[in-house]
C-alpha cells in the first residue's frame, strides 16, 4: 500500500527520494510528499494525485536537503488532499506511515484534551503528535519514539524526523514490512528492496516490533523490548532494468507477455525435465498430510481454487480454500494433519499473513507460496514454495498469478506421487504436459488481435458475466475481477451450471457473457448454457480451442486459442481473459497500471 523511503546522506537527496517513490508507484497511491532537513528544520512538500504533481511543486519550491523522507499515500483515514498527504508534522516531529493506527481516536482525544491541535484527518498525525508530546516531557528522541510506539495499537511501518536532529531518521515496523539499506557513507530505509534498490543492494529486514535509528554512518536496531538487535544483511538483486516498460505501453501488457518465462522459471524449481519427475519439496512428508487448507486473498485465492481442483483430482487429497480476510475471524475448526498453505505475491499481505499465523499458533504445519522469497511469510512459514515471476509492477496480478498456479500444479503432481496415487508412467505424462505450458502460453498471447476486437464491444457494456465449469469456474471469477479492477465495469463470475439458479435473470442484449470453455469433459454441458443465453438474446463470447470452435453454437462469437492438456488449460486460458481486461481498459482510457483505489500490496487489514 503506502510507500516509504528515507535517505540519510551527505549529498542532496530530493531527486533520489522522487526516484525511489517512482519505483513505489506500483503499490498504488493517491498523494505523495517529501520532507528534508533545511537549516535544522524539517520542511515538507506535498501534493495530491500523481507524482508529477509533486515534481511540479518541487520545481516551483525546491527542497535542498541531504537527509530526507518520502511517501506515496493510499488514503485510509481522510480524503486524498494535500492536508492529509504525508509527511505529517506536529511540533518538532515529521512522520510518514504505512498502516492503520487502530487506537488513533482514543489517542487523539487524549492529546486534544491536553491542548494539542490537529491539522489533518489522518491517523498518522497522532503518531507525530504523540512523539512530540513525549519529547516535551524531556525524553531524548529515540526514547520519545519508543515511548510513543508503546502506546500504538495497530499495524504500521513508520519513519520519523525531528527538528534539530539533522542527520537522524527513526523507523519502526509492526506488521507492514520495512528494510534498512547500507550504502557508502549513507544509509537508507524503505518499504521494500525496490525502494532502496537504486542506491544499494545490501539490506536488512526489520523483524516485527523492531525499531531503528539511522544516520549517514550506520544503523542501530532494537527489538520490541528495546534491546539492541542484530539483523542479517542480505545482498538483493534489484536491477533497474526490471522496472522499465521497454516497448510496451503499460506494465500490465509487459507482464502478460512475460508469463511464459515466469511459468518456465517457476516450474524449473519443481520439475526434473530430464527424468520427467516432480519431486516433493524438501522438509515435509506429504504422505502424512491429510488435508490442505489454502488461505489467500483476491487473485491469489482464485489461484488457490485452481490448485484445489488439480490437487484433489491428481492426489486425492482434500483441499479447502478460504478467503484469508474471513478465515481467522470465524474461529475455524482446525484438523491435525492439515498443511496450511498461504498464497501471496508479496508475502506481506496482512490478512493472509494473519491467517497463516493463526494456523501456526494452532499447531499446523505451514507453507507459503510467495514471489518474494525474503518476505515475512517466506521467513515464518515452515516450508517455502517459491514462485519465480520476477518483480510485478502493475497493481493487477498477471504473471504472479500464472506462477502461483504453476507451483500449485507441480505440487499436485508431487503430492500424488508421494501419496502413491500417481504411477511413474502417469507422472511422466503429467510433467511433460506441465513443461509444455510456457510454449502454449506464448501461443495464447497470439490471441491478442482477436481479443482486441472483442474488447472494442465489451468496453461499451455496463455489466459483463463470466461463466466456466471446473477449473474454468475459477478463471471466470478471476476474469470478472480483472475487468472490474482495471476497467471499472461491473462484472461477475459464475459456475456455468449455476446459470439457471439465478444469474440468467441478468441476461439481456446489452450484457456480454464471456464463456471460458476449452474442449474438455465439461464442454457439451457448457454449450447448453451458452444456448440458454443466446435464446434470450444475450451476446456470447466463447474463449475456446479449435475443436471447441467447431462445436460452438452458431451465434456465439468465438475466440480460439491453442489446444492443450486439461491439466494446464487454466494456465493457458488465463492469458485471453487478462488480455480482454487489458484492452477494455485501454479502450476506456483508465489508468491501467494503477487503477483507482487499489494498492499492489495490501499490508494492513
Amino acid at each position: 500500500m503506502c510507500g516509504i523511503i528515507g535517505i540519510a546522506g551527505q549529498a542532496p537527496v530530493t531527486e533520489r527520494l522522487i526516484e525511489s517513490l517512482k519505483r513505489l508507484e506500483y503499490r498504488g497511491y493517491d498523494s505523495a510528499g517529501v520532507a528534508g532537513v533545511v537549516d535544522g528544520h524539517v520542511e515538507r512538500r506535498r501534493a495530491p494525485g500523481k507524482l508529477r504533481n509533486l515534481e511540479v511543486l518541487l520545481e516551483r519550491e525546491p527542497l535542498t536537503a541531504t537527509v530526507g523522507i518520502g511517501h506515496t499515500r493510499w488514503a485510509t483515514h481522510g480524503a486524498p488532499t494535500e492536508r492529509n498527504a504525508h509527511p505529517q508534522k506536529a511540533g518538532r516531529v515529521t512522520v510518514v506511515h504505512n498502516g492503520i493506527i487502530e487506537n488513533f481516536a482514543e489517542l487523539k482525544a487524549e492529546l486534544v484534551a491536553e491542548g494539542r491541535r490537529f491539522e489533518s484527518d489522518t491517523d498518522t498525525e497522532v503518531v507525530a503528535q504523540l512523539v512530540d508530546h513525549c519529547l516535551e516531557t524531556g525524553l531524548a528522541p529515540l526514547a520519545a519514539f519508543k515511548a510513543a510506539l508503546d502506546r500504538l495499537t495497530g499495524a504500521y511501518a513508520l519513519c520519523a524526523m525531528i527538528d534539530g536532529e539533522d542527520e537522524l531518521i527513526l523507523g519502526a515496523r509492526r506488521g507492514p514490512p520495512l528494510v534498512v539499506g547500507y550504502g557508502r557513507g549513507e544509509m537508507f530505509i524503505g518499504s521494500d528492496p525496490l525502494a532502496v534498490g537504486p542506491f544499494t543492494n545490501r539490506i536488512s529486514y526489520l523483524e516485527d516490533g523492531d525499531y531503528v535509528a539511522i544516520d549517514h554512518a550506520g544503523a542501530r536496531i532494537f527489538d520490541s523490548a528495546g534491546k539492541p538487535a542484530k539483523r542479517a544483511t542480505h545482498t538483493v538483486a534489484a536491477s533497474a532494468t526490471l522496472m522499465e516498460k521497454g516497448n510496451y505501453r503499460h506494465f500490465m501488457e509487459k507482464e502478460i507477455h512475460e508469463q511464459p518465462d515466469a511459468v518456465q522459471h517457476t516450474l524449473a524449481a519443481y520439475l526434473d525435465p530430464v527424468a520427467r519427475r516432480a519431486a516433493p519439496p524438501a522438509g515435509l512428508d506429504f504422505s502424512t498430510i491429510s488435508r490442505l487448507q489454502i488461505v489467500a486473498c483476491g487473485t491469489a485465492s482464485y489461484a488457490g481454487l485452481i490448485g484445489k481442483y488439480v490437487i484433489e483430482r491428481l492426489a486425492g487429497l482434500p483441499v479447502d480454500v478460504e478467503v484469508a480476510s474471513e478465515f481467522r475471524y470465524r474461529q475455524p475448526a482446525i484438523s491435525p494433519g492439515t498443511l496450511a498453505v498461504a498464497i501471496s505475491q508479496s508475502g506481506e499481505t496482512a490478512d493472509t499473513l494473519a491467517a497463516m499465523r493463526y494456523c501456526k499458533e494452532h499447531g499446523l504445519a505451514t507453507a507459503a507460496v510467495v514471489n518474494v522469497h525474503t518476505s515475512t511469510m517466506a521467513r515464518e512459514a515452515d516450508l517455502l514454495l517459491p514462485t519465480h515471476a520476477g518483480p510485478e509492477i502493475c497493481v493487477l496480478s498477471t504473471k504472479a498469478f500464472a506462477a502461483q498456479v504453476s507451483a500449485l500444479m507441480a505440487l499436485g503432481v508431487a503430492t500424488g506421487v508421494a501419496r502413491g496415487v500417481i504411477a511413474p508412467e502417469e507422472e511422466g505424462r503429467l510433467v511433460s504436459s506441465l513443461l509444455e505450458a510456457p510454449r502454449l502460453l506464448a501461443e495464447a498471447i497470439h490471441m491478442e488481435d482477436q481479443i482486441r476486437d472483442v474488447a472494442l464491444q465489451a468496453s461499451k457494456a455496463k455489466d459483463v458475466l463470466y461463466l466456466g465449469r471446473g477449473p474454468m469456474y475459477a478463471l471466470a471469477l478471476e476474469g470478472a475481477l480483472k475487468l472490474k479492477e482495471v476497467s471499472y465495469i461491473h462484472a461477475e463470475g459464475y459456475a456455468a451450471g449455476e446459470l439457471k439458479h439465478g444469474p440468467i435473470a441478468l441476461v439481456d442484449e446489452a450484457t456480454p457473457v464471456v464463456v471460458i470453455a476449452p474442449s474438455d469433459a465439461f464442454f457439451e454441458k457448457t454449450v447448453s448454457n451458452m444456448s440458454e443465453v443466446i435464446a434470450r438474446e444475450g451476446p456470447v463470447v466463447l474463449i475456446t480451442d479449435d475443436d471447441g470452435a467447431r462445436r460452438a453454437p452458431a451465434k456465439a462469437r468465438v475466440v480460439a486459442g491453442p489446444a492443450c492438456d486439461p491439466l494446464i488449460a487454466p494456465l493457458v486460458y488465463a492469458v485471453p481473459i487478462q488480455l480482454l481486461a487489458y484492452h477494455v481498459a485501454v479502450q476506456k482510457g483508465t489508468d491501467v497500471d494503477q487503477p483507482r483505489n487499489l494498492a499492489k500490496s495490501v499490508t494492513v487489514e
